[in-house]
């Protein structure tokens, strides 16, 4: 159980920060860049949920997915050394994957397939989820990376970054009235 009842520490004043196991890191090591990233997704998802009143399914997905993401936070935050720990580190497992491939068939069901690339934008909500989108998808390089640096970043969480860009997509869709008010990208349309 997380308590927090100091806020600072002073602990990172010297441009270190400790993760949930092992050596204190450097505030720009990738580890501390893959879960800080994560976090920023998270943040992005909290604006996302300033424009989903009219959209409850979908406010409770992303409410859902932001829990989710502390979860893979503190997976990333956890480096898998094979020592015993003495607790159960918090990893993503394949049913949180399978969980968000289910709610992608979920939502995208009802859409009319495309023939471009949209373009971010259309309402306030889907432009907020495509900010979002982007910012898991920079998560998921920086797992990748952290992967091929270190190898010990659990496969699920990698997974779970993917099919969540995925997700933040349709949703961007069904945001902008089921895909009817998408803004089309038109190839060399200003050449």
């Amino acid at each position: 159980m997380v308590k927090l009842n100091k806020i600072y520490t002073k602990t990172g004043d010297d441009g270190t920060t400790g993760l949930v196991v092992g050596p204190r890191r450097p505030k720009f090591d990738l580890r501390v860049a893959a879960y800080g990233t994560v976090d920023e997704a998270n943040s992005a998802l909290g604006l996302v949920r300033l424009h989903t009143a009219d959209h409850k399914e979908m406010d409770k997905v992303i409410l859902r997915v932001q829990n989710d993401l502390f979860d893979l936070g503190s997976d990333l935050a956890t480096p898998d050394t094979g020592e015993d720990l003495g607790f159960e580190p918090l990893r993503i497992i394949a049913s949180q994957v399978t969980w968000l491939e289910e709610t992608i068939d979920q939502f995208n069901e009802h859409l009319a397939p495309i023939k471009s690339f949209t373009l971010p934008g259309g309402s306030a909500l889907a432009a907020h989820l495509h900010l979002a989108r982007t910012i898991v998808r920079r998560a998921e390089r920086d797992a990748i990376e952290l992967k091929a640096q270190e190898a010990d970043v659990n496969a699920e969480a990698i997974k779970y970054l993917n099919r969540l860009s995925d997700l933040l997509f349709v949703l961007s869709r069904i945001a902008n009235d089921n895909g009817k008010s998408d803004i089309l990208w038109t190839p060399g349309k200003h050449r």
